[in-house]
């Protein structure tokens, strides 16, 4: 707190020292402005920005319905959902024939969801009770508190600075050559604006992620079977298919041998002059 304050004089000073050196013949801040600041920056030192975030991971029996319950909790306590996802897939699954045409299909289904609220600060305690309430158990719980005061601080202190920087300007005390710098200062000021009230908004709601799922379910579904190899002609209409095919395969046999009678001629011609050439052989050896 004394550093804080320290900052404060520091800024006050630096205020001062640029007004006296701007011009002689203009006056630094009017004593109703330099109270009000430092009334302004007193106050901002002294107040404590808290910003809570939770988690918590869960298990519960049914995804959906507990989805809807909070849901209708956040509603209660005056929150907003800001994200809700709810995923199932699958894991095994087995396909067990019901017929011809169609199978049970049998799988083991996963269900979990997420969702972000955002719950007003004074009741993230209770919210968090109610919502464990709902778990078959709780796996893990958190909550990260954290003190944005001197941000806070930081952004007034800087948005004060740099409002009195304008103010000079436009009287002619302070001299700026370039136009876009005074342009750039004053989106500064607005973007310090804007950070301090994402703070007041984070300071007055919660931020609550809740991861929970339930145990694997089994799903049965009758399906058409999609396998084109289950499905086959009556036994005669196989019969005959089988029958108009080995004709088929015989026909083709035929004809690929037909186009095959050079080789037998050339193997029937090499055949009789091994015999022969044997025999001549065997003759001239007696």
């Amino acid at each position: 707190m004394k550093k804080q304050h320290f900052a404060c004089m520091g800024l006050l000073c630096t205020i001062f020292w640029a007004g006296c050196s701007g011009s002689k013949s203009h006056s630094e801040l009017s004593s109703a402005d330099t109270t009000a600041a430092i009334s302004n920056l007193d106050t901002a030192a002294k107040q404590v920005k808290l910003v809570k975030t939770a988690n918590m991971h869960f298990k519960v029996k049914d995804v959906k319905s507990i989805s809807q319950s909070i849901t209708a909790l956040t509603a209660k306590y005056k929150g907003m959902v800001m994200h809700h996802s709810m995923q199932a897939y699958t894991g095994r699954s087995e396909r067990v024939p019901q017929g011809s045409d169609s199978v049970m299909l049998i799988s083991s289904c996963i269900t979990n969801a997420d969702m972000v609220v955002r719950i007003p600060s004074g009741d993230v305690d209770a919210f968090l009770n109610q919502v464990g309430g709902m778990a078959v158990y709780v796996n893990s719980r958190n909550m990260d508190i954290e003190d944005k005061a001197l941000d806070y601080l930081a952004a007034q202190m800087k948005f004060l600075s740099r409002s009195e920087f304008i103010a000079q300007q436009k009287k002619g005390i302070i001299k700026v050559k370039n136009p876009a710098d005074v342009m750039n200062l004053k989106d500064d000021l607005i973007d310090q604006q804007i950070d301090n009230k994402r703070i007041d908004n984070a300071v007055k709601y919660s931020t609550v992620g809740l991861n929970f799922y339930q145990s694997n379910t089994i799903a049965r579904e009758v399906v058409v079977n999609d396998d084109p190899s289950n499905f086959k002609l009556p036994f005669f209409g196989r019969l005959g298919y089988a029958l108009a095919n080995g004709w088929s395969i015989f026909i083709d046999a035929v004809i690929a041998m037909a186009n095959l009678w050079m080789f037998a001629v050339a193997a029937i011609a090499i055949w009789v002059l091994y015999k022969y050439f044997k025999k001549k052989n065997a003759i001239a050896a007696m």
